[in-house]
């Protein structure tokens, strides 16, 4: 395994990850090796995810937001009708 020396931390930084490290009931060593661990996972998961593309996953933010806001019923008022059918 290989060795990871991070310089220059300052110390607020050090009491909060020691502090999560206590509540966690783990060492610092351990509390900060679990969260590379973490970003490492979610580093390879973001590479796969991009070399396989979702089918439909082309979809823009703005036609996201309409479905969204057409599922709310957010859209104009017009565009929303009751039980009833009336708006």
């Amino acid at each position: 395994m290989t060795a990871i020396q991070v310089k220059n931390v300052p110390d607020e930084v050090r009491d909060e990850l020691a502090a999560a490290a206590k509540r966690a009931g783990q060492s610092l060593q351990a509390y900060v090796l679990g969260i590379l661990e973490r970003e490492a996972r979610f580093a390879r998961n973001v590479k796969k995810v991009a070399q396989c593309p979702i089918p439909g996953a082309d979809v823009s933010t703005e036609d996201i937001v309409a479905a969204v806001r057409e599922a709310r019923c957010v859209q104009p008022p017009a565009s929303c009708s009751s039980a009833d059918g009336t708006a």
